[in-house]
């Protein structure tokens, strides 16, 4: 059996877990979030602890316990604390700017990139040169994070672009004639 499968998830005050036509419904104090079930894994509410059992023996069942484990853990994470990703802006000019559901970024083009947020995910800017990106859905935190990233990655020569917060970029060396 999965390593991560065989740890339960417990549930801490204020969660609410239900399971219903096929699907896992997670609701907390920062929102609420739902996952389609799958038909290889069964899910047991013990006390409010989830265990994670594969339907059957086979290989595939197996890895979905683990993964259906780990993706209620995140819900469960993320309706009661949320998450967030930071990302720096290097480069001469470049900054960013929060207004409301829109993030505002000056990196070198022509004209301001404006990007819009989802509902359930916000943008903060603490300094110019910072962006800070949070919601309760993990994954929609990471996507959103590297759309933003994506407006222009570092490049390899000076290292300018945006950047996650604790990402290492290796700056190559210039051509030497």
């Amino acid at each position: 059996m999965s390593r991560v499968g065989k740890m339960p998830v417990s549930l801490p005050a204020g969660v609410d877990v239900a399971f219903k036509d096929d699907q896992i419904n997670v609701k907390g104090a920062l929102g609420a979030l739902a996952l389609a079930q799958n038909p290889l894994v069964t899910i047991k509410n013990d006390a409010g602890k989830l265990t994670f059992v594969p339907a059957n023996e086979s290989r595939e069942a197996n890895a979905m316990s683990g993964t259906m484990r780990q993706l209620v853990n995140n819900m469960v994470t993320g309706v009661t604390k949320g998450f967030e990703k930071k990302l720096s802006l290097i480069g001469v000019g470049y900054k960013a700017q929060a207004q409301g559901a829109k993030l505002n970024l000056t990196v070198g083009y022509s004209h301001p990139v404006i990007m819009d947020m989802p509902a359930g995910i916000t943008a903060a800017t603490p300094t110019p040169t910072e962006v800070v990106i949070k919601g309760f859905d993990r994954q929609r935190v990471g996507q959103i994070a590297a759309e933003v990233r994506a407006v222009r990655p570092p490049e390899p020569y000076k290292g300018k672009g945006i950047r996650y917060a604790d990402e290492k970029i290796t700056i190559k060396e210039t051509k030497k004639k």
